[in-house]
């Protein structure tokens, strides 16, 4: 049945739809995240969640139908360890792709290089929990972050961090002090009940105004008010005002976890030119701040 369920919800990402307006040119989709074939990358047997077939093909065809060019992926935790479907999706863009991956803090100089080469530019490391004890593989935590800051730095790497604003509020002095770029996933997971106007919010919008931090103004895990988010909206616009160029925009295609709360790629880029208001601004999120933040 699982089997099943995967294949089914391929019909569920299909149901795309262009942007009411086409997007700037060379636009990036900075979140996403491949899965399957199963048979040839597998997922961990005890994965903490279960991911969607979402092979490269339907990765490709979703970025045709919206209009956007070039794409950052993002290991997924229920991969673990092995980078094999993210190396293979990298190799199959052909140049218009970069990725992040999850390592073993083990692994070594050499193959952190090959990576390098084939295209990876980043860790993900995620404080949002987990059992007592060593954490599943797939999950590197602040401790990891640490460990690896100087191999990141050699690389010329970014570390890439899902976690809260309040964690971010707490280790903000840590964070600022790594020595990479630190790159925050899904608008730092804010509380959309406690307003813009709350102190871990306002600190994150402080970290981004003076660096080295970025964000992904990717809102729909942070809404109640699915499709349209109007509960998000004020925090967005916040961010635009003060911290337009520290802002990346992200689909987080195929959406893991979200049941059948499935955005519209294209609606949500609709949503994102909405509140952003200014053209300018909306190909700086798009375009040019991530060609900055990712080199390519």
């Amino acid at each position: 049945m699982a089997d099943v369920l995967h294949e089914d919800m391929i019909e569920a990402l299909r149901d795309l739809r262009p942007p009411s307006r086409p997007l700037p040119a060379g636009a990036y989709d900075v979140h996403a995240h491949v899965a399957g074939p199963f048979d040839r990358f597998p997922t961990l047997k005890d994965a903490p969640y279960k991911i969607p077939l979402s092979p490269f093909s339907e990765y490709d065809h979703m970025h045709a139908v919206t209009g956007l060019a070039k794409g950052v992926l993002i290991q997924p935790t229920a991969c673990g360890y092995d980078n094999r479907g993210l190396l293979d999706a990298l190799e199959r863009g052909a140049g218009r792709l970069r990725g992040v991956a999850v390592v073993d803090v083990e692994t070594s100089d050499k193959d952190l290089a090959e990576l390098d080469r084939r295209g990876i530019r980043g860790i993900r490391f995620s404080e949002v929990g987990h059992p007592v004890g060593a954490p599943p593989p797939g999950f590197l935590g602040f401790a990891e972050l640490r460990r690896m800051a100087p191999r990141l730095k050699a690389l010329g790497w970014h570390a890439q961090v899902w976690t809260s604003c309040a964690t971010i509020a707490r280790f903000a002095e840590m964070l600022g002090s790594l020595g990479v770029p630190v790159v925050f996933d899904h608008m730092g997971l804010f509380d959309a009940t406690l307003g813009v106007g709350h102190v871990d919010f306002q600190t994150l919008v402080s970290l981004l105004r003076r660096g080295p931090f970025w964000l992904k103004t990717t809102a729909f895990r942070n809404s109640n008010a699915l499709p349209d988010m109007d509960d998000a909206r004020p925090f967005h616009e916040e961010l635009v005002a003060h911290a337009p160029d520290r802002l990346v925009w992200g689909s987080d295609w195929p959406f893991i976890g979200m049941g059948g709360r499935i955005p519209n790629v294209g609606h949500l880029l609709d949503l994102l030119r909405d509140w952003t208001a200014d053209d300018a601004v909306f190909e700086k999120i798009l375009v040019t701040n991530p060609r900055t933040l990712y080199g390519f």
